[in-house]
Formats: C-alpha cells, sequence, structure tokens
C-alpha cells in the first residue's frame, strides 16, 4: 500500500506557549504507561493519496479523544482533505497545491475557525501549547494528562520500506536517509517507547527513535472533545486553572 508524507519544516514562534512547566506543576508523578488507543478504529483518511498527514493526525486524536471521554467520533476522509484544503489551498477534486502543511499553520486555523467533524457544528481547539521532543517526561504527561500528543517527526527511508505497523526502530534500519516530515498523534506510552497513529495503523516506536526523528511537538487542549459530560477529562481532571496558564488571563 502506497503512503505519503506532508508535514512542511517547523515554524517555531517564539509567542507559542511552552507546555510542559505548566505539566509538570499539575501532574509531577508520571504513571509508567499510559495508552489511550486501544481499539480505536484509525483510518487511512487519504494519507495514501496525499499528503494530508496533519489532518490524518487530527481525525485520530479526534477519535482517540473521543473514545475515551464520551463516544467515537469519526471523521470520513473528504472531511479529512477539506480541512486540508481549508487550511492550505489543496484541491481535493484534482489533488492540485497538495504541499503538505505547516503544523503551527494547522494548529492556529484549528483554534480560531475550526476543523470540520460529524455533525452541524465546527471542531475548535481549545489550546495549545509546545513541548521539546527531546523532553519524554513532558511527552509523557501530555499524553497522560491530555489524552495525546501532535508530534512532527522526519521520516527515514527505512521506516517508509516497512510493513504497517511495524515498529519504527531507529537501530534496527540500514537506510536512515532522510525522506521527508510526517505528522504523527502520538496517544500512548509505556517504559519502552509511545504508541502513534500513522496511515491508518496503530504503530510503535522505542524512545531512542521517537528523539532521534522528532523535531517539533504540542500538546493539545480539547474542551469540546476531551470533557466528558461531568464536566471533566476521562482522568478525572477539570481543564479550568490549565486553560487559565494556557490562555495567559
Amino acid at each position: 500500500m502506497s503512503r505519503c508524507l506532508g508535514k512542511r519544516a517547523p515554524r517555531h514562534d517564539p509567542r507559542t506557549y511552552r507546555l510542559a512547566p505548566l505539566l509538570a506543576a499539575r501532574l509531577p508523578v508520571v504513571p509508567p504507561r499510559k495508552d489511550w488507543s486501544e481499539g480505536v478504529p484509525y483510518e487511512m483518511w487519504g494519507n495514501d493519496r496525499y499528503g494530508c498527514c496533519a489532518f490524518a493526525a487530527h481525525a485520530a486524536l479526534t477519535a482517540t479523544w473521543t473514545q475515551a471521554a464520551q463516544g467515537l467520533v469519526a471523521l470520513t476522509t473528504d472531511m479529512v482533505l477539506n480541512n486540508y484544503a481549508a487550511v492550505t489551498g489543496f484541491d481535493p477534486q484534482t489533488g492540485a497545491r497538495d504541499n503538505g502543511t505547516i503544523l503551527l499553520d494547522e494548529l492556529n486555523f484549528w483554534l480560531r475557525q475550526g476543523l470540520h467533524r460529524p455533525g452541524q457544528t465546527l471542531d475548535y481547539l481549545t489550546a495549545y501549547g509546545s513541548i521539546d521532543p527531546q523532553d519524554t517526561d513532558a511527552i509523557r504527561r501530555g499524553i497522560c494528562y491530555l489524552g495525546g500528543v501532535l508530534a512532527g517527526v522526519q521520516v527515514p527511508q527505512g521506516f517508509m520500506d516497512l510493513p504497517l505497523g511495524a515498529t519504527w526502530d531507529w537501530n534496527a534500519i540500514s537506510d536512515r536517509k532522510p525522506v521527508g516530515g510526517h505528522a504523527i498523534a502520538v496517544v500512548g506510552y509505556n517504559p519502552e517507547g509511545l504508541f502513534f497513529n500513522t496511515w491508518g495503523t496503530r504503530t510503535f516506536m522505542p524512545w531512542s527513535t521517537f528523539t532521534q526523528i522528532a523535531d517539533e511537538a504540542y500538546g493539545l487542549l480539547s474542551r469540546q472533545n476531551w470533557i466528558g459530560i461531568p464536566g471533566t477529562s476521562p482522568n478525572g481532571e477539570t481543564f479550568e486553572s490549565l486553560l487559565t496558564e494556557v490562555r495567559g488571563l
């Protein structure tokens, strides 16, 4: 099966809130393992044909959050491609302008203008903050506390040659030539590594691989998808104090 990349080079905005110190204060003891991805019905979402990985990651995070907090919300491939079009100018009818996505552009659009999702309302991100990909404790906190992390990685050819779902282990491949950027939804971890969705498949990579290939990461706060009917996350926490900090109020 074919697969596409589509994450453009990171744009580091100094105004982007850095989430790690706040997460450390709110969740000082990181559980050794947490996995929100088991049983989530991930799909390819068009990423076998187009460089829409950033929006496939949005669909994967939405499915992960809602299955844990409320009840599964599954985007269609058309919705994912329409989101890609809205942010980048991609043409879903012809495939023109399939030039990939800067993750900050996606996040800011999701925050301010909203992305398509099933139902009558758009999906608005509540807030987001950057996480240093080398800070594995912060990555764990983001996954555990927020239900997942949006990460950008530089993919070597050796990983492109693997079967879908095979472990991404930097030390197990010989062709390490980078072939492009890719956005992934990181939705679980254990002491050995992380679980993430890519190309419709729940996949695993060791921590050493993640720190080798990741070049950006973001913790996302989604009141719309991550807060259940009781007004708390699946972990039982409210977002009020966290949102106050992230918004700078």
